[in-house]
């Protein structure tokens, strides 16, 4: 006897990877713990993780895939970034090992839809051309969950010049801002664009001066001639907290590329902000971490060897893809 055929009702609809990983973060802040942060101790690790990147390919994570990684217990296991999918690994002769749990992360690409087709995520019929975003989740394993996989070598100064501890100096020195060091408090004045920094001094290490200054220095990459962000909102508004969110998750991403410690203390109020941020609009943190992302390549691109580094590896993933 045949069955009845299942009713479209009953079945499961499309994950929400938004929702899900919104939560995730949430509930982390709710926890007291601000996710994207390392936790590791700067003297014990050496230079500290490097950002991570495909295991195969080379290629760097960016956004969202830098924050995710980042959450991972495995991603401050050592000093290997490396990340792979299982595929590949199998192709490479290397084992997943049984067991091990992967790691997710996303792809965006853009389609385009004609009249009368249904793509991914529309919800429905369209109703003429149009460009919709399309997001993919993969599941990817670290080096350390691997068995074959050689042994990771960790670039050496004259490979990775801006992992040294001039770099962050370098960085804020070929941005332009000014920075003025007085008084007892770190910011940025977009009417003087200037940063005002506490002395060298008041700081316990000369990384806390720079991670700060780096800090300071992702808000000043949102005046008006350099990436044009708004930075008008009051503290306590939502476009100041859109905007601290940012900054914090960009001081993260350059410090993983200096090997520089992002554990900047932040007011109470600060965290709820951005929990009521990302309560409001689960895409925010994806938005949040894609423009973290631009700030930090923007930042970056003041230490001539990084630049250089970016530019080749851009021209090398052009190459590919058009092969």
């Amino acid at each position: 006897m045949a069955q009845p055929r299942r009713q479209a009702a009953d079945r499961p609809g499309p994950r929400d990877h938004y929702a899900e990983i919104t939560s995730q973060i949430v509930a982390a802040l709710e926890a007291g713990t601000v996710p994207w942060r390392r936790p590791w101790e700067q003297d014990k690790a050496g230079s500290g993780p490097l950002s991570p990147r495909n295991g195969v390919t080379g290629r760097r994570y960016h956004g969202i895939n830098v924050l995710l990684l980042g959450m991972t217990g495995l991603a401050f296991a050592g000093t290997d970034p490396r990340w792979l999918t299982y595929r590949q690994a199998e192709e490479k002769g290397w084992q997943v090992r049984r067991g091990e749990r992967g790691s997710r992360v996303f792809f965006f690409r853009k389609l385009t839809l004609r009249d009368g087709e249904v793509g991914p995520d529309t919800g429905g019929e369209g109703d003429g051309t149009r460009t919709v975003p399309v997001l993919r989740a993969y599941t990817l394993f670290h080096a350390s969950q691997v068995d074959g996989i050689p042994a990771f070598e960790t670039p050496s100064v004259e490979e990775a010049s801006w992992r040294t501890p001039e770099a962050a100096e370098t960085i804020m020195r070929n941005s332009g801002v000014v920075f003025r060091e007085g008084g007892d408090r770190a910011y940025y004045c977009p009417a003087t664009d200037h940063i005002q920094m506490p002395p060298r001094t008041a700081f316990a290490a000369p990384e806390g001066y720079c991670a700060t200054g780096l800090h300071e220095l992702a808000h000043a990459s949102g005046a008006r001639h350099r990436l044009d962000r708004d930075l008008t909102g009051r503290f306590g508004s939502h476009a100041y907290a859109q905007e601290e969110l940012r900054a914090e998750l960009t001081s993260c991403f350059v410090g993983a590329e200096l090997g520089l410690p992002c554990d900047i203390p932040n007011h109470a109020s600060y965290v709820a902000s951005w929990l009521h941020t990302l309560r409001q609009n689960k895409r925010e943190i994806f938005r949040a971490a894609a423009e973290a992302q631009r700030m930090a390549d923007y930042l970056l691109g003041f230490h001539p060897d990084h630049a250089w580094r970016a530019a080749e590896e851009a021209r090398r993933d052009e190459t590919a893809e058009a092969a």
